[in-house]
């Protein structure tokens, strides 16, 4: 009974609806003529439904898509609007058009055909991983969303591992990432095959344990290969336990860098987290930096930020968005040296050992003016 409150108490801290209907909507090919059209990349290993798209249950085959998202003409940074079944054009994000895929081999090939057509400063690749309780479409909507308010010089793919899509759902969701990680490597190592300029890693809540999971495991067989095969890694939000990311982390020759970690001390939902798996605190909570000081990481405290219960407060607060977009898009995260990486955001910086923490706060939107 008290785990049952714990998870509605997380459930209004991620303010996620149980009641919506979020595992369906329509093709409107109509939608694109309206909005902005956003194409995104999708590998998943949800067993497909009769009617096309995808369930809450686990495959052990992957599916491979394009989707084009319709950005309505209404869209405010930081928020998404879903119309479900009936979604109007002009207000709620879409899907536009579909394009399935044959397989890895067609996947490689369309994605090799995206990045040659794309101007010389976008071949790069960011893959987005959503987090606990999220739908296919939370997911893809996400992606383009956070494509389009950031303007990411980048061909945009996501992964959409299954999660319950129920905030009663969270065993399940961990389960789900241990499940997922060998079709997590298959995806990145077809990434890296189809030989784009740079592989930025993008991963959210849960996410970010199915990520590091997946790296670990592929250091362990080969070692070097995310410095190697890897730009840059974002995690945002993590529900991760602050022991297991060392012990992960400390598996690898080399993390990939640059390495980001978005935190917030006022995120609810984290903190929920925390007193459901019996922590003293996840890592997207994180309050002292020394408890990284042994990796090369960059700490990003958006606490300031934060609203009430904001689990995304990257992907969905207007003035940070503003702030990093007006910043060298984004170079906090993505720039390659580190030497001079803190002075790209204004902020309270703090070095403990290897890691650098960044505090950012809405009155440096005034610096901006």
């Amino acid at each position: 009974m008290v785990q049952r409150r714990q998870m509605l108490m997380l459930m209004a801290a991620t303010g996620v609806s149980a009641c919506a209907d979020r595992f369906h909507a329509p093709l409107m090919p109509q939608a694109g003529d309206v909005g902005i059209l956003r194409p995104v990349f999708v590998a998943t290993n949800r067993v497909p439904e009769p009617g096309g798209w995808f369930t809450t249950d686990r495959s052990e085959r992957i599916s491979y898509m394009q989707l084009g998202v319709s950005i309505p003409p209404t869209h405010q940074k930081g928020q998404i609007r879903n119309g479900f079944k009936n979604p109007d054009p002009q207000t709620d994000f879409a899907i536009a058009t579909r394009t399935d895929m044959d397989g890895r081999q067609g996947f490689r090939a369309a994605l090799s055909r995206a990045i040659r057509a794309a101007p010389a400063d976008r071949r790069e690749i960011a893959l987005y991983i959503h987090g606990y309780n999220n739908s296919f479409f939370d997911g893809v909507f996400r992606t383009a969303q956070i494509t389009h308010d950031f303007d990411v010089p980048a061909i945009p793919v996501h992964f959409s591992w299954p999660s319950a899509t129920h905030p009663l759902g969270y065993t399940y969701d961990r389960d789900s990432v241990l499940f997922s990680r060998d079709a997590l490597e298959e995806l990145l190592r077809d990434l890296r095959a189809a030989n784009p300029r740079r592989i930025i890693l993008v991963a959210h809540s849960l996410g970010t344990m199915l990520l590091m999971e997946t790296l670990r495991q592929i250091e362990i067989a080969d070692p070097g290969w995310s410095r190697r095969a890897l730009s840059g890694v974002v995690l945002i939000s993590p529900d991760l336990d602050i022991d297991l990311f060392r012990v992960q982390a400390r598996r690898f020759h080399e993390l990939p860098q640059p390495f980001a970690i978005f935190v917030s001390k006022r995120d609810k939902a984290l903190a929920l987290s925390a007193r459901i798996n019996g922590a003293g605190a996840r890592l997207g909570n994180l309050r002292d930096a020394e408890a990284l000081g042994e990796f090369p990481v960059t700490i990003l405290d958006v606490s300031d930020f934060s609203s009430r219960n904001s689990h995304f407060t990257l992907g969905t607060s207007p003035a940070l968005i503003s702030l990093l977009s007006n910043s060298a898009t984004l170079d906090v995260a993505f720039q390659t040296d580190r030497a001079g990486r803190s002075g790209l955001l204004p902020g309270t910086v703090l070095t403990v050992r290897n890691a650098t923490q960044l505090i950012l706060s809405p009155d440096l939107l005034l610096t901006k003016l």
